[in-house]
């Protein structure tokens, strides 16, 4: 497993970007729990954000392409609207201990 960042960088509600092995990760703490999904819109390909670490709509209750406006569940990934409706960001296993956020190893073609 690759470490992300410290369990209190990533504060309930909050969302942050990471690069890892040349590839674009995003983490969500949702209820206590940490969510993290390849940082890739499925409609274009394209990375969710449009300034750093800003992945969550103005409610911070779902994910948001920055680009085209598609939302998406937190827990889940399922996009509930826009022009990717019905598909979902690809998820990574991820784990929290000793102190910090860990993801599995990313496949190669991140």
């Amino acid at each position: 497993m690759i470490r992300l960042c410290a369990t209190d960088e990533l504060a309930e509600g909050h969302s942050r970007g990471f690069e890892i092995a040349g590839g674009k990760l995003l983490a969500v703490r949702k209820d206590g729990r940490v969510f993290v999904y390849r940082n890739r819109c499925p409609h274009r390909g394209i990375p969710l954000e449009w300034l750093p670490d800003q992945f969550l709509d103005h409610s911070a209750s779902l994910i948001q392409c920055a680009t085209h406006g598609a939302l998406f569940l937190i827990d889940s990934g399922e996009c509930v609207a826009g022009p990717c409706a019905g598909q979902s960001l690809e998820a990574l296993s991820c784990a929290e201990n000793d102190g910090a956020i860990w993801v599995e190893s990313p496949p190669a073609a991140l």
